[in-house]
């Protein structure tokens, strides 16, 4: 059975969307960190649509993707915005649903997905 990133995303945990710093509300970062399975053979190939995509995404401020050590197949992908809202926007970008059509027929599964609410670290890029 094969699971597109849409649904896999609908149905990651919710998290707060706004928080209070210093009297004033803000917007809070949205993360991801997922595993997907590739088909056998094809992690490299699914690997390489997923950093091809990416480049210069509205919102976007980090994206990895990294090759799990312990399955030939698997792929983690950690994904920081700069809101929920900028990533769901993603998702309607040409250059997104076109990695989404190239990459889904070679995703055999989502193994794990996970919303996270990122609170800074190195290597995230800041324009907030």
């Amino acid at each position: 059975m094969t699971v597109s990133r849409r649904t896999a995303l609908k149905a990651a945990a919710v998290v707060p969307l706004m928080r209070s710093v210093a009297g004033q509300e803000r917007v809070a970062m949205y993360g991801l960190i997922g595993r997907m399975k590739a088909y056998s053979g094809k992690r490299d190939e699914l690997a390489a649509i997923l950093l091809e995509s990416i480049s210069d995404v509205p919102g976007c401020l980090s994206y990895v993707v990294a090759k799990d050590s312990k399955d030939p197949d698997s792929l983690w992908v950690t994904e920081v915005w700069e809101s929920e809202a900028d990533h769901k926007a993603s998702l309607a970008l040409t250059t997104i649903r076109d990695a989404i059509t190239k990459g889904r027929p070679l995703i055999a599964s989502f193994d794990e997905q996970h919303a996270t609410e990122p609170i800074g670290g190195q290597g995230i890029k800041k324009g907030r």
